[in-house]
């Protein structure tokens, strides 16, 4: 157990920054879910949008420190492609 006064106040920040970074996780998971379903859907304009909305979702996920860089280039990489063979 944390003794320290710097060490309960990291178990603080650390338990609101868990509730934030989960938030945007949620956020950024439910968008490729949308580009998903949209692309099993068939449906190539609504699919192209899901997609064009999930960009920004990944690129702000990576600024914030969320998922790394390569992750979200691979995510959309590999949606694009999807969307792409439509």
């Amino acid at each position: 157990m944390a003794n320290t006064p710097q060490a309960k106040k990291r178990i603080r920040r650390n338990e609101r920054r868990a509730e934030i970074n989960g938030a945007r996780m949620s956020r950024i998971r439910n968008f490729v879910k949308k580009a998903e379903t949209a692309i099993e859907g068939g449906d190539k304009t609504a699919a192209a949008e899901a997609l064009r909305a999930a960009q920004p979702e990944l690129a702000r996920g990576v600024a914030r420190g969320v998922i790394h860089k390569n992750t979200a280039a691979r995510k959309l990489s590999r949606l694009s492609k999807r969307v792409a063979a439509l």
